[in-house]
């Protein structure tokens, strides 16, 4: 059910794809969502009947970014599709993967050659920074950009998947767990490949195969040129575990991090709360074998039961929710960390923490949040039994980070903070602080979020603080000094005033010299002079696309030239 044979005509993929929504519906549900959909008294879910009155659109959208999006992670696009078409009684319009027109006329043989931007970080160092003859675009031609294809991604209220390009092909996933192989220049779809959950790491290039993850904590490798699956790993059997984070690649091994829906509903009452244990994990590039796996927390024991009589567990959580980074010069790779779910306090949890590359060992933690416990939903004085005494901050590191030069010749790490502090450590002195910035107010969802940027001379830091007062803005910092070098205010929301709508710089950005491009949760994207923050170019995305596969789209993956 989950995928689609490339050699069949369109029309008998789209054939048996119906057939398996009308076959599979009512055996989904009943496995997945009877349990608390059963309209027993005792149920705060609605009965099926009750969802019976939604649109499939509905339930579809709650299911991948809703009340139910937990839950709607451990089901492929085509299956969550199914049970919405059988709870609605009615069908969705449209293919599953989007790709029913749009297709390639010809397929070309794929080489891994340049120019690329081939993982999530543009090397393995996650610097963020593509030189002149890679980016092939001047800061002088930036202002001159226009829109030249868009593509839209189906049953998608996110784009959540940053793209990669290699050898004239771009690759993305898409949150109904689609993965698509583009042609770079024209946008035409050479192949999809359907994963078992959504897909919001970014499909990474390596040689002649690519590797992703996927919200049901599967790890896979495709054939680069086909879409062929080579191997397929589930990483983690926690019912909660997910791979947020984009894999890292380096001499035969896949290195996975794995984080956790759990913290979303742990302070569920009846919930058994909490036994997830974040990891990084090496598996063999050819066979998808664990080399070695490594956990951030002890194995959880039993540790008394809650007023509901449901057993409560600790330690839990320290998940990774981003790419590793590697450092080859002294065998290590770094991750960032994030919160504990329950007690007791861990060093490993908002952290820093280097392993051997060989071996997975610890070699060193750098904590900058310690007693962080945190479970969604609690607050301070919250009499749920589940929530933990002290409620923490919620200050993941969920960014990767930076491993860069100085002028000098010095290694340094660089990383920002969902605390909104942006660090400097110092990876020969087990990362001791050499400087700090506060960049953003900082929050649970985010002051430094998903990434930050370096060149040769400056970090750059995007802020969130999208539920604080004043969200967004950009920093430029002397790498050397942690002094800021310029500040630009964040201009105002081209959504308005609505619900929603604010200046947010959440998502990571991207340096090529001259220029720094950061998107905006206002729903622009934004070129910035690494001389003096000053806007080069902007474009608004608030509308709706045309799309070369006829999928109607807000949320488009789109090109400019």
């Amino acid at each position: 059910m989950r995928r689609w044979a490339v050699p069949f005509g369109r029309g008998s993929l789209l054939l048996i794809g119906a057939l398996l929504h009308a076959q599979d519906g009512a055996a989904i549900f009943q496995r997945e969502c009877a349990a608390c959909h059963n309209g027993a008294a005792d149920s705060r879910a609605p009965s099926r009947e009750v969802l019976a009155q939604r649109s499939p659109e509905g339930i579809l959208q709650a299911l991948s970014a809703g009340t139910m999006r937990p839950q709607g992670a451990h089901l492929s696009g085509n299956e969550r599709r199914a049970v919405a078409e059988f709870l609605s009684g009615k069908k969705i319009s449209g293919d599953v993967t989007g790709a029913s027109t749009g297709r390639c006329e010809t397929q070309r043989p794929f080489s891994a050659t340049p120019p690329l931007w081939s993982n999530w970080g543009a090397s393995l160092t996650n610097t963020r920074f593509q030189p002149a003859d890679q980016a092939g675009l001047t800061a002088a031609q930036v202002p001159h950009l226009v829109l030249k294809w868009a593509l839209g991604f189906p049953d998608a209220t996110s784009a959540w998947s940053q793209p990669t390009v290699a050898g004239g092909r771009l690759f993305v996933g898409s949150h109904n767990g689609t993965v698509f192989s583009l042609d770079a220049k024209t946008g035409c779809i050479y192949w999809t490949y359907s994963a078992k959950g959504a897909v919001r790491s970014s499909v990474v290039v390596s040689g002649n195969a690519v590797y992703f993850g996927d919200n049901s904590a599967t790890a896979y490798a495709l054939d680069a040129a086909t879409g062929k699956e080579l191997w397929s790993r589930k990483v983690e059997e926690h019912p909660y575990a997910r791979i947020s984070g984009s894999p890292a690649v380096y001499e035969g091994r896949v290195y996975v991090g794995v984080a956790s829906f759990e913290e979303t509903v742990g302070s569920n009452p009846n919930y058994e709360c909490c036994t997830f244990r974040g990891t990084l994990n090496a598996l063999d590039a050819k066979t998808g074998a664990v080399v070695w796996r490594t956990y951030l927390v002890p194995q959880p024991k039993p540790a008394g039961k809650s007023a509901t009589g449901k057993t409560l567990w600790g330690p839990s959580g320290a998940g990774i929710w981003s790419a590793p980074t590697i450092d080859v010069k002294r065998g290590l790779i770094y991750a960032g960390t994030g919160n504990t779910y329950t007690a007791p306090q861990l060093d490993t949890s908002d952290a820093i923490v280097a392993f051997d590359l060989k071996t997975g060992k610890i070699k060193w933690t750098k904590q900058a949040t310690p007693k962080d416990v945190f479970i969604s939903g609690c607050r301070a004085g919250s009499k749920n039994p589940i929530c933990p005494e002290e409620v923490g901050p919620d200050f993941d590191f969920g960014q990767p980070p930076i491993l860069t030069k100085l002028a000098d010749g010095k290694d340094v790490l660089i990383v920002g903070q969902k605390s909104g502090v942006g660090y400097a450590l110092d990876p020969d002195k087990e990362g001791a602080v050499m400087w700090q910035y506060r960049a953003g107010e900082g929050s649970a969802l985010g002051g430094l979020e998903w990434g930050s940027a370096v060149d040769g001379e400056n970090a750059y830091f995007p802020v969130s603080d999208i539920i604080r007062p004043k969200p967004g803005g950009l920093h430029a910092v002397n790498l050397a000094t942690g002094k800021r070098v310029w500040y630009a205010e964040p201009p105002p929301p081209k959504c308005g005033t609505g619900r929603g709508c604010n200046a947010a710089q959440t998502a990571a950005i991207t340096v090529i010299p001259g220029v720094i491009f950061s998107g905006s949760n206002d729903g622009a994207i934004r070129a910035y002079s690494t001389k003096d923050g000053s806007i080069l170019w902007e474009y608004d995305t608030n509308r709706e696309f045309t799309t070369l596969n006829g999928v109607p789209s807000k949320s488009a993956l789109w090109r400019t030239m």
